[in-house]
């Protein structure tokens, strides 16, 4: 899931051949016994090779040697104990996507036998439903459970790992499960259906934890995390990225325990021990004051140990903690045998990512052609593994998640100097790691918004002259408020962008052209191309290169709202608004029932919802609609640091009664809540716990204090000076204009964050040209500005109208904000929005365009529009 090391999950990415810890899963398999047959190694001049382990690394390596042995001077064989072929480990939650084994194979499409022609085709010999049980290396002979013995000129360990199960009381109990295989999911699902499964815990907050978290959420299952340290991914982030990472993961309705010391898994009949057989019914905690937690099944994802079975008892040397011990080539101890991924200990350490598998895979591929096969492959250099970038880049969740370099220098480290970006606000966390002197990036960590992972990993990897203020490279791009482009891309044919397949940009440019603007989809170059199709970190870049060459080529990119919908935001929301019959659409379901496929995803449920209050107005909570809004919409109010909550009233205008600011007081002093004054004439309430929340609106609501929006895709503020209530300069009455606005639009929902300001006076206290929409007095009305807004790189509003009423004013701002509500992407502001409406029919660039539509009512739609807003309002 990344560009230069491709993170794949913990114990998914290499061993294909796992026994998935059949003493604790509820689902084990047993290998069918068959008559005993022997294949010998030399045939003619041919050598064998037998590798012990189809998953995604052997599949690699095997790929890799014949691509290397043109004049076939090998014959393959591999033992594959699973029911099917190789396939993609790394994206094992997607199958609830399809159900389809196939959509993650790792060659074709599977048949009824779970083979697929690559192998027939290659001459390779896959030994399905069997898993090697034996190896004689003084002999040169492996025998499958079937019987079945492969005598070997050469043996390549590709076993990975299995996951590992802590001691805990319970473990071996019904509806206990581990996370590896399709057969496991399956398992899962079929427990779920079969016992009316409602929550389930998830042991384990790393990488393939948080996976398997999501794969329980899928099956429409409560879900919970469990993880023993206080953080989550505690290897790959720091507390502020967990903060920024925890706060995604609640908004998708998962429950995160951390710190959590699991004693035992309570059976139907409340045993603890260690033999009961009784269905699992929750949790048991060690921790002090902590409750029991109920739950119908237990996924165990804690980590990961290496299947070197198979080698003990051999003259085949093991790590002290597990692990065959390889050298540079991945040689092992034994004669002709050698090792790769999960299972290869290289320098006393397991690499358990995909990108370090392959990278093996290909060094053992060539090394097993020049010294076993004698293929003369005039290389300059001895292929060797030392070791590999454990930088990582991931989609987690919904939420990128990357760290690169040193992104956790040691407390002893002195030569250290950090820049923090923390927007809760925005879900964002970024931590860039410099040097003293602020000459080199050493590391970082991003979460919310890594779009910028490959400047800043080859920066801190490979060097590279830095802005002469540091800082310039610490702002997401989301923070920007201009038009964002695609982070640049080099045109460099030469340059890899895939590197768990190692493809560079001129492998996939010559595959598109190859398959023409009618045939270059996303899937297609991805297959033909293998980029993408390792972890898919790198599915961004593919796309983004397959937009570029479309364009060279006169076609076009796709921009579908997710793999759940084929549309974009403003197509479904042009579906839904015209639809002849509303009662069709007016819920998610219906909604994806008619026009999409699949259950949903963290993308597409947020956009629909907000579509629904748009189009419908109903309320966001009711009807099943509070399952489409996000932790913070649920809460009314804001996730902080540390899981803590802020309250923030509404103030329309910055307007405020004492018996409110009384009331304020009060409750802050209630509940021990920080108190700030906002930028935005607010009061902010900081340092509530969620249990707190509905208490603390009670009182709030007793002075009609509401919930001000500020965590939501709306009206945020509508910021004013005093006008002519009390200030000389003031020309209109500003308070109680913006008071009117505010109320007005207080309730609307919109692709993104709406702000607005009034000012009283060209003296433009209130910085309403800073703001999504502004007005500013004048002596005969006031100036409407649109389509500003403020951050890292603010855009300065247009000016739209002048000299216009107040009722005036608020026919154009209705219409403005229909129009981008009904036509903007999701999560735009209106300022991207803007900049890219077509020029007016007489020039005047986006603005001349809005003039014609609003004021002319150039495309026909003005009366919708006013239809639509005052349904709203």
């Amino acid at each position: 899931m990344k560009r230069s090391a491709c993170l794949a999950l913990f114990l998914s990415s290499i061993g294909h051949d796992a026994d998935a810890f059949q003493a604790t899963s509820s689902f084990t398999r047993q290998p069918t016994l068959q008559k005993t047959t022997q294949l010998h190694a030399t045939n003619g001049d041919k050598k064998r090779v037998v590798v012990i382990g189809n998953g995604m690394v052997g599949q690699r390596f095997m790929e890799n040697l014949l691509d290397l042995d043109t004049s076939k001077k090998c014959t393959i064989s591999t033992f594959c104990e699973e029911p099917r072929a190789a396939y993609n480990r790394v994206k094992l939650t997607s199958y609830f996507e399809t159900r389809d084994p196939s959509a993650l194979s790792m060659t074709s499409e599977f048949d009824g036998e779970g083979r697929t022609p690559w192998y027939e085709e290659n001459n390779v010999e896959l030994l399905l439903n069997d898993k090697a049980v034996s190896i004689d290396t003084e002999e040169k002979v492996i025998t499958g459970a079937s019987g079945k013995k492969v005598d070997y000129d050469v043996a390549v360990f590709a076993t990975g790992s299995y996951p590992f199960v802590p001691p805990i009381p319970g473990k071996q109990r019904p509806g206990v499960f581990v996370y590896r295989t399709i057969e496991d999911l399956e398992a899962m699902l079929a427990y779920v259906k079969e016992n009316n499964v409602k929550s389930a815990a998830v042991i384990g907050g790393g990488l393939l934890g948080l996976e398997a978290a999501k794969a329980v959420a899928d099956m429409q299952v409560e879900s919970h995390i469990i993880e023993f340290a206080n953080i989550l991914m505690c290897r790959q982030i720091d507390q502020g990225g967990h903060d920024a990472l925890v706060g995604v993961i609640e908004d998708m309705g998962l429950q995160i325990h951390c710190g959590a010391r699991t004693e035992s898994f309570v059976g139907t009949d409340g045993s603890t021990d260690a033999d009961n057989m009784t269905p699992v019914s929750a949790l048991r905690f060690s921790n002090e004051d902590w409750d029991d937690l109920p739950v119908q099944m237990v996924v165990v994802s804690a980590g990961i140990k290496p299947r070197d079975e198979l080698a003990q008892n051999t003259n085949i040397a093991i790590g002290e903690r597990g692990g065959i011990i390889v050298d540079e080539q991945l040689k092992t101890s034994a004669d002709g045998i050698y090792a790769i991924g999960e299972i290869a200990l290289y320098n006393n350490f397991i690499y358990g990512l995909i990108l370090p598998g392959y990278e093996m895979a290909g060094v053992c591929a060539k090394t097993v052609a020049e010294k076993e096969l004698g293929i003369k492959l005039d290389l300059a250099d001895e292929p060797a593994f030392t070791g590999a970038d454990l930088s990582t880049k991931l989609k987690l969740l919904g939420c990128d998640v990357a760290s690169f370099g040193e992104n956790q220098p040691p407390a002893d480290d002195l030569d250290v100097s950090n820049l923090v970006w923390n927007d809760p606000l925005g879900g964002i966390y970024r931590k860039l790691i410099f040097n003293k002197a602020g000459t080199k990036l050493r590391g970082g960590i991003l979460v919310g918004d890594a779009s910028d992972y490959t400047k800043l990993h080859a920066l801190a990897m490979k060097g590279g002259e830095l802005p002469e203020n540091p800082a310039m490279l610490l702002a997401p791009a989301s923070a920007r408020g201009e038009v964002q482009e695609e982070e640049k891309l080099s045109e460099d044919p030469n340059t890899q962008i895939c590197s768990c397949n190692d493809v560079t940009r001129g492998d996939i440019t010559n595959t598109i052209i190859e398959l023409g603007v009618e045939g270059a989809t996303l899937k297609e170059v991805k297959a033909c191309s293998k980029a993408g199709t390792g972890c898919g970190g790198c599915e961004g870049d593919v796309k983004t290169i397959l937009a570029q060459e479309l364009e060279k080529l006169g076609g076009s990119l796709s921009n579908n709202l997710c793999e759940h919908f084929q549309y974009s935001r403003p197509e479904l929301m042009a579906l839904v608004r015209t639809d002849a019959d509303p009662t069709s659409v007016d819920s998610f379901g219906k909604i994806l029932a008619k026009h999409g496929h699949g259950d949903g995803c963290e993308i597409c449920k947020p956009t629909v919802g907000s579509i629904l209050a748009s189009i419908y107005n109903g309320i966001v909570l009711d009807d099943g609609r509070d399952a489409l809004q996000e932790t913070n919409d649920r809460a009314l109010a804001n996730m902080q640091r540390g899981g803590s909550y802020s309250v923030v009233p509404r103030v329309p205008g910055g307007e405020i009664t004492p018996e409110q600011l009384i009331q304020m007081g009060e409750t802050a002093m209630k509940y021990g809540l920080y108190t700030k004054v906002t930028g935005a004439q607010r009061i902010d309430l900081f340092g509530a716990s969620k249990y707190q929340l509905p208490d603390i609106w009670e009182e709030l609501g007793t002075v009609g204090l509401e919930s001000g929006l500020a965590y939501g895709k709306g009206l945020r503020t509508v910021k004013s000076c005093v006008g002519t209530t009390w200030c000389r300069y003031g020309v209109q009455d500003a308070v109680g204009f913006a008071v009117r606005v505010e109320n007005r639009y207080k309730g609307i929902r919109s692709p993104h964050k709406l702000k607005s300001a009034v000012s009283g006076c060209v003296r433009e206290c209130a910085e309403a040209q800073g703001k999504d929409f502004g007005m500013i007095a004048t002596e005969n009305g006031y100036n409407l500005y649109l389509g500003g807004n403020g951050g890292v790189n603010p855009v300065h509003a247009q000016l739209f109208a002048t000299d216009i009423d107040e009722d005036t004013v608020i026919k154009y701002v209705d219409r403005y904000l229909m129009y981008y509500i009904l036509t903007a992407d999701r999560l735009e502001r209106t300022a991207p929005w803007q900049a890219k409406l077509p020029s007016g029919k007489n020039g005047g660039g986006p603005i001349g365009h809005l003039k014609e539509v609003i004021l002319e009512d150039s495309l026909g739609i003005c009366e919708e529009l006013d239809t639509r807003m005052q349904h709203l309002v």
